[in-house]
């Protein structure tokens, strides 16, 4: 393993320590985890000070684009911006295209600007295990917007929304179908819904959707400081792009204002912790050995019907509980 990045070196902005440092919280060997935790305990006090944003849409809705016109402009008003980007990994091979600096040509060659894709790995929802402790590291290094693009598929969204300050979700322009095929929790989650592509001959059919959404956003309930925007863009010709960034700096200072913003932050901290919990019970249990040489003759007791899968989850914690 090449040398630990040091937490002087990603606060200093070195791009290099920081890729290193994401590839270290990525990593599930044991003396690289505990290495990762160091590091990102001595970075703790420097994070926290970006806004974080959610970015999801449907398939060819245009994200890469959305995100690389918005990124520089983000970057032209004097920020310095970092996407974390999720590929879907590969159900066969395990690996992953990993194509986002390609997607993403000309905001990858910003000074300001720092993207890393992730395979997802199988992570929940297809949310990369570790982007929430990438995102800290991004955050020391001074990237003080960040972007957390989904695949778009099922529970991405809701894992992404709850790491987020502000979820944007991008759509087409288009009649009923589209709207009938949202499922009612992803509309929930968005803070803004933006039209793209509303150029040329769709222009028109775009501000028809626009309206469409506000109706729908209109029957959803919203307790809160916020009342979700519904807008349209144009990612291609640039169009749009800066009045979404001013609402998310809107939104931004509201929640700041009436304290909403930090105290969003540590409900989402906990919830965190309490995933982790799970997952690392989890692991813990795949790596004991009794319950290793158990587990295959209990997975086909339930698969027969012939244990209940409550008495064979009890059957496992109660070996777990022996020395390992």
């Amino acid at each position: 393993m090449p040398s630990t990045p040091t937490a002087e070196a990603i606060l200093a902005g070195d791009r290099r320590a920081l890729a290193k440092a994401i590839t270290l919280v990525e990593s599930k060997r044991d003396a690289d985890r505990d290495a990762a935790q160091a590091l990102l305990q001595d970075l703790l006090p420097y994070t926290g000070k970006s806004i974080r944003v959610g970015v999801t849409g449907v398939p060819g809705v245009g994200k890469s684009t959305f995100i690389e016109t918005f990124g520089q402009h983000v970057i032209s008003q004097g920020h310095r911006l970092a996407v974390l980007a999720v590929d879907p990994s590969s159900p066969v091979a395990g690996g992953s295209i990993l194509g986002d600096k390609t997607r993403m040509e000309m905001l990858s060659r910003k000074e300001g600007a720092y993207i890393r894709p992730s395979p997802a790995g199988g992570a929940l929802g297809g949310v990369a295990f570790k982007t929430r402790e990438s995102l800290l590291l991004c955050e020391a290094a001074g990237y003080d917007v960040i972007l957390v693009e989904t695949v778009g598929v099922g529970q991405s969204e809701h894992q992404v929304a709850g790491m987020v300050d502000f979820f944007l979700l991008l759509m087409l322009p288009g009649g009923g179908d589209e709207l009938q095929g949202i499922k009612k929790g992803i509309l929930e989650l968005a803070d803004a819904i933006v039209v793209n592509k509303a150029d040329g001959a769709s222009e028109a059919l775009a501000r028809t959707t626009q309206q469409h959404y506000r109706g729908a956003m209109s029957l959803l309930s919203h307790e809160g400081l916020w009342e979700p925007r519904v807008m349209t863009c144009s990612a291609l010709h640039g169009q749009g792009i800066e009045a979404v960034w001013k609402t998310i700096q809107e939104y931004a200072n509201t929640a700041r204002d009436q304290g909403a913003f930090d105290s969003a932050r540590a409900t989402q901290n906990l919830a965190w912790m309490r995933q982790l919990i799970d997952e690392l019970l989890r692991d813990n249990l795949a790596r004991h050995p009794e319950v290793k040489e158990a587990m295959p003759a209990l997975e086909d007791a339930v698969r027969a019907a012939e244990q209940t899968p409550l008495s064979a989850a009890q059957a496992i914690l109660a070996l777990s509980r022996g020395p390992v």
